[in-house]
């Protein structure tokens, strides 16, 4: 079974997505503080889940059966990971929708740069 990476590296790769895809700002990293901390939540609990061989149900003191905490929990956060990585522009239909700002070169940069 695969590591489940630290908080930090999902923090790495995602501004280093962003920054790829054109989108990151600096005034994100809250927001992407955030979406990593619910990533590595998904992994970790993933992970726990696996290991529980994939219990979906368990019983209640009634004797009926519900959905498992576990269950319910990566539901949940699915979704909150959706919502963040449409904000954050890391999906192909958020994408869809914004204009990433290309870095604009000055003049003189532009010149130096046909010098070399």
């Amino acid at each position: 079974m695969a590591k489940v990476p630290t908080k930090e590296t999902i923090k790495r790769r995602t501004i280093s997505d962003m920054k790829k895809l054109g989108v990151h700002k600096s005034q994100y990293n809250r927001l992407i503080d955030i979406y990593s901390e619910l990533v590595h939540q998904y992994l970790t609990l993933n992970e726990k889940f696996e290991e529980g061989e994939y219990e979906v149900q368990v019983f209640t003191a009634a004797g009926g059966a519900k959905k498992s905490p576990i269950v319910a929990t990566l539901e949940n956060l699915r979704k909150d990971i959706l919502a963040y990585s449409d904000r954050l522009c890391l999906n192909p239909k958020s994408l869809e929708n914004v204009t990433a700002e290309k870095e604009s070169k000055s003049k003189l940069a532009g010149v130096l740069s046909r010098l070399e």
